[in-house]
Parts: structure tokens; sequence; C-alpha cells
């Protein structure tokens, strides 16, 4: 599933593969942009931004080919006669040089922008967890901003700090032993919370497999996905509901009863 880490390993190989190199080709295939064709031009570099990703080329006045993987999307970088590993009916996007072939498959969102729009395409992002404006204590204040909004939506919105997908946000849930819909004022160590977040994803960008147990064969994460099996620590039947808002796509929230309890608020007792 893609989240911050996952992105950051494409925009990585991506630019190991473009940067500074030539297009001897440009195939994006999304109607709105069929008739985009920077052949000729040369990539500056690939960036990621929390969860979205921006090739940029043509120079400071130049272009970006900005994506986001959504649930399905991935890119490959092929050597030229490589045999693709997806279907070629699922590219989206085609990118070739002298030395590679870069293909986007089932990208969730796909659009050409000039420099100029990128701030407005990327720009209400929080800080990234994993880029080089990280910035802990403005990721606090945006948290902070809504106290009473449930922590398990909060660490989903890019808004707040960028790059927390699904796994993540029940992860950090369970190992701070937080319920996901204490309110954020509520939270006891807000600041480990986001300390941690940045942690994970730190530990985790240069893997293929996602832990946050500190084991990578098999048991790799301590609640998410295992709402059959119980939780990792102590057995019980993980809690399996939907959450979102307005703000954030709903999605399955996973979480342990036992390791995250939920604590009531107290009723008012009238005074005599």
């Amino acid at each position: 599933m893609p989240e911050g880490d996952t992105v950051w390993r494409a925009a990585r190989d991506l630019h190991r593969a473009l940067a500074g190199k030539v297009l001897t080709r440009c195939d994006v295939r999304v109607p709105r942009f069929a008739t985009v064709d920077f052949t000729g031009d040369t990539v500056q570099e690939a960036v990621a931004r929390g969860k979205h990703l921006l090739i940029r080329g043509g120079g400071e006045d130049g272009w970006d080919i900005h994506s986001h993987l959504k649930m399905e999307g991935l890119w490959h970088v092929y050597a030229h006669g490589e045999k693709w590993r997806r279907p070629a009916f699922k590219a989206r996007c085609i990118l070739e040089t002298e030395d590679a072939v870069v293909v986007g498959f089932e990208l969730g969102l796909l659009r050409v922008i000039s420099r100029a729009e990128e701030d407005d395409a990327v720009g209400f992002l929080g800080p990234d967890l994993l880029g080089p404006d990280w910035d802990a204590e403005e990721a606090l204040r945006r948290l902070r901003e809504q106290p009473e909004r449930p922590i398990g939506l909060a660490l989903l919105d890019q808004r707040n700090l960028a790059g927390i997908g699904n796994v993540y946000r029940c992860e950090i849930c369970f190992l701070t032993g937080v319920h996901p819909l204490t309110p954020v004022g509520e939270v006891p160590n807000l600041p480990r919370m986001v300390e941690l977040s940045r942690k994970l994803l730190e530990a985790n960008k240069l893997r293929t497999t996602r832990a946050t147990t500190g084991q990578l064969r098999g048991n790799n994460l301590w609640v998410y996905g295992r709402s059959k099996r119980g939780c990792l620590r102590c057995k019980t039947p993980v809690a399996l509901e939907q959450l979102g808002d307005r703000d954030t796509e709903l999605r399955e929230l996973y979480y342990c009863p036992h390791c995250q309890p939920r604590v009531e608020a107290p009723e008012a007792t009238a005074l005599p």
C-alpha cells in the first residue's frame, strides 16, 4: 500500500534514471494531456512530496509531471528491451532516455502542470516526514489547530504532516497506546507521536517490506490487517472499523481494545 516511504523510494529510483537526461520519448496516456510531448527536454529531478511525486523538467520555468499513486499506482524503471512487469494497457505515462524506460502504471492522479502551478498542486501539504523541510513544531501546531478532532483522522490528514497512510496511522496509535478516536487535545504525549511517525518512515524508507515491530519476515505489523489473528502483543482480537470524514477518505481502522483502551470523558457532577 503506497505511503510516504513507498513514494520516497519511487522518487529516488526515478531521479536516478532521469535526472540530467534528455527525453527521447514522452507518452502521457491521459486524454487531457495526450498531446503533451517533452521529447528533447532535459529532466532536472524527481522528488517526493508526502505521497505526491513530481518529475521536474524544462528548466526553471519548465514543467512538472505530477502523480499520486492512490491505491494501485506504481512507477517502474526498465532497461531498453526489458519485459514490463505490468500489462501495457495499464501504463499511464512512459518516459524514455537513451539509458532507461520509466513507466507509471495505474496512477491514481496524473497531470502535467507548469512550474508556476506547483505550489497550488502541493503547497497545501504539511511538513514532509521524509523531506528536507521537515518541521516537527509546525506539524504539532497544525495538529493542535483542531483539538477536538480524533487523532486517527488528524494523522491521516496530509495538511498536518505529509506521508502517513492508513498502515502507519494504525501502527502509530498502537505503539503510543492511544485509541484512534481520542481527540487530539487529549493525546497524552503528542510530540512523542509525531517523533515516532518520523522515525518509522525513516526506518522503512529503504525497505521493500514495511515493519513496525522490528521483524521483516512475518509479524511485521502490530495490529494493521490482524483482525483475524489478534494483537501481536496481547493476542486480543483486533477491532476493525471504518473511519473518515469530509476531509479524509473513509479507510479501515485497526486497533487493539486492550492495548488502546478508549478513555471516556468523566461525567459532570452537579454542585450541591
